[in-house]
């Protein structure tokens, strides 16, 4: 990283040492590096601390930058694709993808939810609950709607709890035949308990991610899927994938 004169840019200062910064990270650092220290970095850019940390909060928000505290300031991974396009369609999977099954339990959904099942509102479902992970980060946390119309309760599903349940769950869906399914992206605010699993702070901007699937001519199942806005990116297309180079070491899938 070079000095770089910023008295005269008429644009906010902060601003544009973002984007100073922003090429660095791309051409001088790899993903888990961590940056110097803020009165290296103020000194080296000659610009007064205040400044760089606007600089580095913007970084953050956009999701270049990972700051923790006793751990200092790293670069972050490259954003995770969300793949909205309606062209790949499957049930959600016991393993295999990059969803792991966290737990599962039969209770009365939200309204909403039980409305868009066509179910009544006191009826139990089974509400599966996956995570996400990329780079040792959480990205995502998704609750699947189950009716039990879909995922009978015989003996077949004779896992009490946790991720056995969820997998017994999950292997009934899929002796249905899909018929079709849809999806809904919307930008909304971390709620309490997405906040805590998504290590974010209540409001944090997220992608919510919303999928029904189509069986025996009925919604079968429901997903709501929460993203972190700052680490994941919508895709389309068949085949879900956008490629943008960051740099000659960093590539995003």
């Amino acid at each position: 990283m070079g000095t770089t004169q910023l008295e005269s840019v008429p644009e906010p200062k902060y601003w544009h040492l973002k984007t100073v910064l922003s090429e660095a990270l791309d051409s001088e650092f790899t993903v888990g590096e961590i940056l110097p220290n803020e009165r290296e970095l103020a000194a080296r850019f000659g610009v007064a601390r205040a400044t760089l940390r606007q600089a580095l909060e913007q970084l953050e928000l956009e999701g270049r930058l990972h700051r923790r505290r006793g751990v200092g300031t790293t670069v972050a991974p490259p954003r995770v694709g969300v793949d909205v396009g309606t062209e790949r369609q499957g049930w959600p999977t016991t393993s295999g993808d990059t969803w792991n099954l966290v737990d599962c339990t039969l209770a009365a959904p939200p309204a909403a939810v039980a409305d868009a099942l066509g179910s009544e509102r006191d009826e139990p479902v089974h509400i599966v609950r996956r995570s996400r992970v990329s780079h040792g980060q959480p990205v995502a946390a998704e609750l699947l709607y189950v009716p039990q119309a879909s995922a009978p309760e015989p003996a077949a599903i004779d896992a009490p709890s946790g991720p056995a349940r969820a997998r017994a769950v999950l292997r009934e869906l899929q002796r249905l035949e899909l018929e079709s399914q849809d999806r809904a992206v919307e930008l909304g605010s971390a709620r309490a308990d997405d906040a805590k699993e998504l290590d974010r702070l209540p409001g944090a901007p997220v992608l919510v991610v919303t999928t029904r699937f189509f069986a025996e001519g009925r919604t079968a199942a429901l997903s709501a899927a929460t993203y972190r806005a700052d680490t994941c990116r919508l895709t389309f297309g068949a085949s879900g994938g956008v490629e943008i180079h960051h740099g000659p070491d960093r590539q995003a899938s």
